[in-house]
This record gives C-alpha cells, sequence and structure tokens, in this order.
C-alpha cells in the first residue's frame, strides 16, 4: 500500500472560495454564434490574421498526405473535398470545427491560428480575456493556450479570439516517458489551482479540452461555461452540463462549482491513465478523495498540487525514467 500523501487532515480542509455569480448570465450572450466569416476577412486582415482558404487546404494534404506516402485521389476524402472548389482563395471552413471556430495564419509569419467567435459581453471573453492579460498572462502558474490578439467588432456584439494552433493528440504521441506524462498532469492540476485561486471555475475540465504544443507545454481551451465570481457571496451554480458530470449535478440542485472541476479533474487523471497504460498506485491514491460522492469532503484543488507534489517526491528515478506503455 503506498504512502498517503493527504496525512490525517484532509477531512477538515478549508471549503473553495466564496464568491457570487457573473454579473454577465443571460442565454443570449453566452450561446453559441455562427457567424458569416466571409464577412470578417477584412476586419481580421488589418489586424494580421487571414482565414484558411482553398489553396492552403490543398497544400497542407499535399505536403502531409505525401509525406506519409498516401495517395491523395483515392484515399482522403477531405483533400476530395476541397478539390471540388474552382476557387482556390475562397474562405474554407473545417466541417470537423464548429460553426464558431475557424482556422487561420498568422500574416507575418504563417503561424497557425484558431480564430473563435464569441459574444462580446460573453463570461468567455471576459475570463479569457482575464487570463491572457497582464498580469495573470505571465503567472507561470497560467497554463491558458496562449492568446494572440481579440479583435473586437462593437457593431456586432462581437470578438475574435485569436489563438495559438496546438494540437489535441493529447497521449498518442506525448509524453513518452512516466516523468514527462506526470509533468503534463501537473500542469492540468496546476492550472486549475491559478484559476480557483482567481475565483474562476472552469466547469469543462476534460482531455478534450486539453492541447500540446509538442514542446512540454500543456494548455487549457474552451472557457464556453466557465464562471467568474466574486468575494460577496458563496459560489454556486445549477443545471451543469459539462463533460464530466459529478453525481450532485443530477440531483438539480445548487452545487459548488469550485468542486465540479477537482471531480473533473480526476476524471481527466484516470482517462489519461487508460489513454497511456500507466498503473500509477500513488496516483489513484491521490484521486480517490477528489471522486468523493460529497462534494464537501473532496479537497481543494490547491491541496490537490501539494499532495500531488508529495506523491511526486516519492516516486523513484528509476520509474520516472520508465516509457509509456503504449
Amino acid at each position: 500500500m503506498p504512502t498517503s500523501v493527504w496525512g490525517e487532515e484532509r477531512e477538515h480542509l478549508p471549503a473553495s472560495p466564496s464568491s457570487s455569480d457573473s454579473s454577465f448570465d443571460e442565454d443570449e450572450v453566452n450561446r453559441r454564434i455562427a457567424p458569416h466569416w466571409a464577412s470578417y476577412k477584412h476586419t481580421l486582415g488589418i489586424r494580421g490574421f487571414r482565414l484558411e482558404t482553398v489553396r492552403d487546404v490543398k497544400e497542407f494534404y499535399a505536403n502531409f498526405l505525401q509525406h506519409q506516402g498516401t495517395d491523395l485521389v483515392t484515399s482522403h476524402s477531405g483533400y476530395l473535398r476541397v478539390c471540388q472548389s474552382r476557387d482556390d482563395d475562397a474562405i474554407c471552413p473545417d466541417v470537423g470545427l464548429r460553426d464558431n471556430l475557424f482556422r487561420g495564419l498568422r500574416v507575418s509569419d504563417g503561424t497557425r491560428v484558431m480564430i473563435k467567435a464569441v459574444h462580446l459581453r460573453s463570461r468567455e471573453y471576459e475570463v479569457i480575456r482575464l487570463l491572457s492579460m497582464p498580469p495573470h498572462r505571465h503567472d507561470p502558474m497560467n497554463h491558458t493556450i496562449p492568446v494572440l490578439d481579440f479583435v473586437e467588432v462593437i457593431e456586432d456584439d462581437l470578438v475574435f479570439i485569436v489563438m495559438e494552433e496546438w494540437s489535441s493528440q493529447l497521449i498518442t504521441d506525448t509524453p513518452c516517458c512516466m516523468r514527462l506524462f506526470l509533468s503534463a498532469l501537473r500542469q492540468c492540476i496546476e492550472h486549475a489551482v491559478f484559476m480557483h485561486k482567481h475565483h474562476i471555475a472552469h466547469l469543462d475540465i476534460s482531455l478534450r479540452n486539453l492541447l500540446t504544443d509538442y514542446q512540454g507545454h500543456y494548455a487549457y481551451i474552451d472557457f464556453e461555461l466557465s464562471r467568474r465570481y466574486t468575494r460577496m457571496s458563496k459560489a454556486v451554480i445549477c443545471g451543469y452540463r459539462g463533460t464530466e458530470v459529478p453525481p450532485e449535478c443530477e440531483r438539480d440542485e445548487f452545487v459548488d462549482p469550485y468542486k465540479i472541476d477537482v471531480w473533473a479533474l480526476a476524471v481527466l487523471i484516470l482517462r489519461a491513465c487508460k489513454l497511456t497504460g500507466y498503473h500509477i498506485p500513488e496516483l489513484m491514491q491521490l484521486i480517490k478523495p477528489m471522486l468523493h460522492e460529497d462534494p464537501d469532503h473532496r479537497p481543494a484543488i490547491r491541496h490537490v498540487l501539494h499532495a500531488f507534489d508529495i506523491m511526486l517526491s516519492m516516486i523513484g528515478e528509476h520509474r520516472l525514467r520508465s516509457t509509456c506503455p503504449h
């Protein structure tokens, strides 16, 4: 049995910060929007970005698939679809993305970007703007996807969030050893600590909302459900609809949003272990209280990080260097 990283005081850990709900809570400003992307080509161009075109997509498939030794004409439906367009300069939406997302490039250096359209007064914009501006932007605990620009269109109550395009293939290619795997998980936990410290609940922590740049950095995305609270009253939420749903949310009552994040983070860790094939007994012990059915008995996220660091110090160097089973 692994030595406990929680000690004897876990049941007496302080509750999550108390606060009140966001002032912008209207369904209208927080729903997903589907802009007419072609109408905003010029606006984005002025700020140094362009939407992906048919020519860009053709070049991507030609370079990538030929490098893989794949026959473009017979094996890839995406390439066949773009070839049907006769206008290489026409913008080319990715059918695999939601209507509020569009791939693009930074004109100055060809950096690939992901552009997301949200309402100017949405909770998502409030949260990601706060996380992406000084002083929070430079905090080493902040693992928000790097944002290159916010392009506001005031007359349309619209803002385009221009982000670096990182990979969602979090587990298949990296990490390659237990040390890197645990480093990735630590960044996930650390960012949740950072958000909660600033009275923000992510409310959709999951593998699909975690990206990597393949250089050892991991980042959170998708703040559509996120809430920022103040210190005025206790933080609560009702009608939660995220990816990972803890048991208290099935009872249609007001619950602690921070403890939802704790539950979801534990599920993320379980899914990451399953995908990689890692079985780390110390890690299973760490997440057990995070999955407690009673949210009042789940640890605050800052205590999860503290326990994780204790756990890490107990794992020998030989195990940390072991390679990924998958």
